[in-house]
């Protein structure tokens, strides 16, 4: 809310819209029986926040997660229709979450809250309507499962109501790695801002999961030398640059990247501030902080993870000169692909992934030039400029529709 109310006074946004746009549309609190297997019955809570579908059906992920909040399902819904009107997708913002550690369930429990949780919401969800998709501890298996149980319960075929599904089922070709591939295209436009060459490029990425190692992995193949990764354990380093597929296979046997041969340890703390051209933080939310902005030596900070860096830490580091990509833009590509997705169920006609990653480059070069353009224009930060973008855009559906 407090970068809502930043962008509206930049862009003298209608006060009838900007008080539209501080609440969700509809939120959906539902309570999910589970037969477990001792033959006990447990009941857990499960959420569903759909912001605004002012330019298109709610999208957005479902975690699961012993920490979900409806206050955190709200503000990542918001932050999902941010996300669609950044890159120009025709989608509106939604977050669904159920209160559980997942580790403890076995797969047949696991599978019962799952299609419990379609039953609850099934009425609120729909090609046209609402499309969820996989978030923290929720898998294309899962999806499968929610797909299988909404067909059940509508009594025809619907693949385009989730996103994040098996190939078997109607997923899509690139979708396991199209968040990195995503940042990748938009990291090459920033370099280009900065007059920087990829192979001069020295890259840190905190984060070796899914997105990082991908992103290492598409990077090193582009020529930018990988200097530092680092997992929840520690990290490896090697200013010579580091060989990404040695150390994939490194992790998969010990479990981590630390101690790695022919590399120096170094701190999930440390990389922030290692005296690379660019810093990737791709694991967890506010590490980049008032504390340690002021250190970074980085030209560009991309934000593959959610909300890594503060709005305290985003004012010294414009100050600094440092340009820093946000996770609206930087990490749009996985939600891009959803969409691709569902545009292939509709039509029942699948991409390979050639295509597939030729479309995601047009609509991710496309939006990081809208968001310099903004940027340019109101002489503000990356982040500022596509929540301008993003607000402006979800502002023109709503006017344009008569609902202010």
């Amino acid at each position: 809310m407090t970068q809502l109310d930043k962008a509206a006074t930049i862009m003298k946004l209608d006060r009838s819209v900007h008080e539209i746009l501080r609440q969700p549309k509809r939120v959906l609190t539902v309570s999910i029986p589970v037969r477990m297997d001792d033959g006990s019955m447990k009941v857990f809570t499960g959420f569903r926040s759909q912001y605004t579908d002012a330019l298109g059906p709610f999208k957005g992920g479902i975690r699961y997660h012993w920490n979900v909040t409806l206050d955190e399902v709200k503000a990542l819904s918001f932050w999902m229709a941010l996300k669609c009107a950044t890159v120009g997708i025709p989608l509106g913002g939604g977050k669904g979450g159920i209160i559980v550690n997942p580790k403890e369930l076995s797969e047949g429990e696991l599978e019962r809250l799952s299609r419990g949780y379609i039953q609850k919401i099934y009425k609120y969800i729909g090609p046209t309507q609402d499309v969820p998709a996989p978030d923290v501890y929720t898998t294309p298996k899962i999806m499968a499962w929610m797909l299988d149980e909404y067909e059940k319960l509508v009594g025809e075929h619907a693949p385009g109501v989730i996103t994040g599904k098996p190939l078997s089922v109607g997923g899509s070709q690139g979708r396991g790695f199209s968040t990195a591939q995503g940042g990748v295209y938009v990291l090459r436009e920033a370099v280009k801002k900065k007059n920087m060459v990829p192979s001069e490029t020295s890259v840190a990425i905190q984060g070796f999961g899914n997105a990082g190692s991908f992103m290492a992995k598409i990077l090193a193949k582009e020529g930018y030398r990988i200097v530092a990764v680092t997992d929840s354990q520690g990290g490896a380093m090697n200013r010579s640059g580091l060989h990404i597929s040695e150390l994939e296979a490194y992790k998969r046997e010990r479990g981590t990247v630390l101690g790695a041969p022919a590399t120096e340890p170094i701190s999930n703390d440390d990389i922030l501030t290692l005296d690379a051209d660019v810093v990737v933080p791709a694991a967890l939310e506010n590490v980049i902080t008032a504390t340690n902005a002021p250190m970074i030596k980085a030209k560009i900070i991309l934000e593959l993870a959610n909300g890594p860096v503060t709005p305290e830490a985003d004012e010294i580091l414009h100050k600094n000169g440092v340009l820093f990509v946000p996770d609206i833009l930087s990490n749009a590509g996985g939600v891009t692909v959803s969409y691709f997705e569902q545009v292939q169920n509709a039509y029942n006609h699948y991409w390979t992934e050639e295509q597939v990653l030729k479309k995601l480059e047009a609509i991710m070069v496309a939006a990081f030039s809208a968001v310099w353009e903004t940027k340019e224009k109101h002489n503000i930060d990356m982040r500022t400029a596509a929540f301008v973008l993003a607000v402006g855009r979800i502002a023109e559906g709503l006017l344009a529709r008569g609902l202010v």
